[in-house]
């Protein structure tokens, strides 16, 4: 179990630096739904990499930015549900 927990720490941590190196490059817009869905993919496996190890503040770091991304993500899904349904009527 615990090379399992290392392995999705790792590719959490790669998944964030990518997201933040693209972003940074203006290869991936901030705005955009796949720099939220990286971003919240990283942050989950370091959460579960964090809690596993018992850091703490890290994980709890980590949960809350996960949430932010479901969130991000919630407003795209919304705003896409919205646009099929004005472009329907």
């Amino acid at each position: 179990m615990s090379t399992f927990i290392t392995i999705l720490g790792t590719i959490g941590a790669v998944a964030l630096l990518i997201a933040y190196g693209l972003v940074s490059s203006a290869r991936l817009s901030g705005n955009g739904f796949a720099y939220q869905a990286i971003n919240m993919v990283g942050a989950l496996t370091l959460a579960i990499n964090s809690a596993y190890h018992g850091a703490w503040p890290s994980a709890i770091l980590n949960i809350v930015w996960t949430a932010i991304g479901v969130f991000a993500i919630g407003k795209f899904v919304a705003k896409r549900a919205t646009s099929r349904t004005a472009e329907g009527t």
